[in-house]
């Protein structure tokens, strides 16, 4: 127990350490809240997360913010591929400035870029301690991410080809439609699979915060009660379900290819 107290107030400590300031304004109302869900967790075992619900936050999570980031993300990628692509219409600056706003997202870790977000989820939703809560950091996270990764897709489709397009006359919105898309669409989809394993990681940094999903059952199991074999199934079920993820989008991608 003393090991535990111990533990606790050096994870207290660093995550004041990063995260103090205005930065993190409700970081006490995490704290305490995280301290009282330690307390009845371990005093009311009825209260914890059961594996179902902790895996349907999670799908959850993952599914808003995988449809966000993909649909929000491609709009970013064919506006940073048209506008430095010199067959179509080339603006340097507005390319240097949204390229900016990508990367600063990018550069920042979620853990904290999570925290960052805590005030703009507490705006919108009033409690951001929750699932949805947890789908708004996912998607802000995923934009970018989906966006540099779309982006790399269509510029690896043949300039030839674009300019043959150009010279029947087709329009841009024809060109991007008939020509980028499907000659970009594998590369597209192995996008998507990235993004949507790499949110299924993010998810479970979630649970630090006490917004659900497997990682605050990984907390509230692994931490509180040292319940290793919990652990121990919670990482075969993720092993299983990138990899069922991983083979469905593999044999997507070989399937548009032929």
């Amino acid at each position: 127990m003393q090991a535990l107290n111990t533990l606790r107030t050096h994870v207290f400590s660093y995550r004041d350490l990063i995260v103090g300031g205005w930065l993190w304004p409700p970081k006490l109302r995490i704290i305490r809240r995280r301290e009282n869900e330690w307390k009845e967790t371990l005093e009311n075992p009825s209260r914890q997360s059961s594996g179902c619900t902790a895996l349907i936050d999670t799908a959850y999570m993952v599914v808003v913010s995988a449809i966000i980031g993909v649909v929000l993300g491609t709009l970013v990628a064919l506006l940073l591929y048209l506008t430095e692509n010199r067959l179509f219409t080339p603006n340097h600056a507005l390319n240097v400035i949204v390229g900016f706003i990508v990367n600063a997202i990018r550069s920042l870790p979620f853990l904290i870029l999570m925290v960052v977000l805590i005030p703009v989820a507490q705006l919108i939703l009033g409690d951001p301690y929750t699932p949805t809560g947890g789908a708004i950091s996912l998607s802000i996270a995923a934009v970018p991410f989906f966006a540099r990764i779309a982006e790399s897709a269509f510029s690896e489709v043949d300039p030839g080809l674009l300019e043959a397009a150009i010279s029947t006359g087709a329009t841009t919105r024809q060109i991007i439609v008939d020509a980028v898309f499907p000659q970009a669409l594998p590369s597209f989809i192995r996008g998507v699979v990235l993004t949507i394993i790499s949110l299924i990681g993010y998810s479970a940094m979630v649970g630090t915060i006490g917004a659900g999903g497997i990682g605050d059952m990984a907390i509230q199991y692994g931490y509180n009660r040292y319940e290793t074999g919990v652990l121990v199934v919670i990482v075969i079920i993720l092993i299983v379900i990138v990899q069922i993820i991983q083979w469905i989008g593999d044999w997507f991608a070989r399937k548009v290819m032929h």
